[in-house]
């Protein structure tokens, strides 16, 4: 007699084919979910081969020198600082040792009672006047938005006060590990473009530090193919909060609009905001690929692209490696990208631009649909397993037939799958090698779950903020630097000797 009773067997048999039916829902979601994937794969294959037919190499091929000669621009960085005495120094100091460009000024962006920031920085102002404070009004912490806003106040004050015109403005953070001829870039490029980011890729990390270099896998796959096909194909490109300049009339007109602050202090992700205001008003926006190479002697030279992740001119930095602090600064980007952007802005835009928007927003289904699909494949895996191990275990239909409509998802999702990770494995390959390469398809699901995570998070932020009202507030996230002189193309160059105007500080 079978241990099973039937009702027991009955109740298993029913929830196997509730779960087959789960499956259905779950491949309709995933191939609906990767239809604008295969949008920005065709664009960005396409303007590839474009590039090989006409004898062109991936990356654009810098002349450097002739870069560097161009007629310099004021160009001043934004770096808004709440609570970073651990880095703001060493960060600064790397900056202006490796850089040589002659119109450059930093304002960083301080608090009155962030006593340990401030002074972190009164060592370096001490020791450069290229840096100025600008202290907010308020006592921190404020968003980023604020903070940035102040600084724009800052630097129509030391225009007044110097009596010369910032023509380009730059976002930086606390953490960032700058490539020298980044402003040199701007330089050329703007005010040809309104608003120009550069790619921001993750410092290396070991292939074990799997919260840490899942990061570095993402944002390889964004910032050497999908922002380029991106802006591409609908003239957007998300900014990305540091790397990123703007035309300063272009910031004008936006800050016009808003009482004198261009930065949306109802959003926590001020940064994807303004990109969506700069492409509301017509103004362009632009991905900026491109590698060079500093010798050792600080000489500058144009590489073509063989392994040329490395020479990217961008911004390096640290990211989390702790899956709390992952899943908090994740669900601050899917509560200010997706949630806040969309009851705010609506979908605006022609269908190419709205297209995007969705792929900004799918994530609020899409994460947690690929949490439950491994769910699923582990209830699959352990059923099978029962049936294997267990003689008495009661025979039941498989969950999905062969013949069925769900198996041929099933297999067109897979292809999709495969497809998506070999492109992610590609592009951390350009940058970090080919065994990180490897370790990116693996570390894939790890992803998954963290993203899966910050969005249920994000959720749970978000109803408890329209429930109550109760603001949303800022998770700060704790920043990193490296000890070390970093990359081997950013090896210092001579130090700029600090220029004899007096030092200052705006409030």
């Amino acid at each position: 007699m079978s241990p099973f009773s039937l009702d027991a067997v009955w109740l298993v048999g029913h929830a196997l084919y509730g779960l087959g039916l789960l499956v259905t829902v779950l491949a309709c979601v995933y191939l609906i979910a990767a239809l604008d994937d295969l949008v920005l794969d065709a664009t960005f294959w396409w303007h590839r081969l474009r590039r090989w037919g006409a004898g062109e190499a991936w990356l654009p091929d810098l002349d450097a020198q002739a870069l560097r000669a161009e007629q310099p621009k004021w160009i001043a960085v934004m770096v808004p600082a709440w609570d970073e005495s651990a880095v703001l120094a060493a960060m600064l100091q790397r900056l202006l040792a490796s850089t040589s460009y002659p119109h450059l000024r930093i304002f960083v962006g301080t608090y009155p009672n962030d006593h340990a920031t401030r002074a972190a920085l009164k060592q370096v102002l001490s020791a450069d006047a290229r840096v100025t404070e600008v202290v907010n009004e308020r006592d921190g912490p404020t968003c980023k938005a604020d903070c940035l806003n102040a600084i724009w106040r800052g630097i129509a004050e030391d225009e007044q006060q110097q009596g010369r015109h910032f023509e380009i403005l730059v976002m930086q953070d606390c953490e960032d590990l700058i490539h020298p001829l980044a402003w040199d870039l701007y330089n050329r490029l703007i005010p040809r473009y309104d608003m120009v980011q550069l790619p921001v890729l993750s410092l290396p990390r070991k292939w074990w530090q799997w919260t840490a270099a899942h990061y570095q896998d993402e944002f390889a796959q964004l910032h050497l193919k999908d922002l380029l096909a991106r802006g591409l194909f609908c003239g957007n490109v998300p900014a990305a909060g540091v790397g990123v300049g703007f035309n300063r009339q272009a910031l004008a007109r936006i800050a016009a609009r808003h009482g004198d602050r261009p930065f949306n202090t109802a959003s926590l992700a001020e940064d994807y905001d303004i990109a969506l205001q700069m492409r509301d008003l017509g103004l362009t926006q632009h991905f900026a690929l491109c590698a060079a190479h500093i010798g050792q002697s600080g000489d500058v030279r144009a590489r073509a692209p063989a392994g040329a992740g490395s020479r990217l001119i961008a911004v390096r930095e640290y990211f989390p490696d702790r899956l709390r602090a992952a899943v908090r600064q994740k669900s601050r980007w899917v509560i200010g990208i997706a949630l806040q952007a969309w009851q705010g802005r609506g979908w605006p835009g022609d269908w190419a631009m709205q297209l995007m928007l969705w792929r900004d927003r799918k994530v609020l289904l899409t994460n947690p649909a690929a949490a439950l699909g491994y769910l699923v494949a582990a209830l699959i895996f352990a059923q099978w397993l029962w049936q294997l191990l267990d003689p008495a275990a009661p025979s039941f239909p498989p969950i999905v037939s062969a013949d069925s409509f769900t198996a041929g998802l099933l297999v067109v999702n897979l292809v999709l799958l495969a497809l998506r990770l070999a492109q992610r494995a590609l592009c951390v390959t350009r940058v970090y090698g080919a065994a990180q390469g490897l370790w990116s398809i693996p570390r894939s699901a790890w992803g998954s779950l963290i993203n899966a995570l910050a969005t249920m998070r994000a959720l749970r932020l978000w109803w408890r903020h329209r429930w109550t009202g109760q603001p949303i507030g800022w998770d700060k996230t704790a920043h990193q630097f490296p000890e070390g002189p970093g990359l081997s193309d950013l090896s210092p160059s001579p130090s700029v000797p600090a220029l004899p105007t007096p030092l200052r500080s705006l409030r």
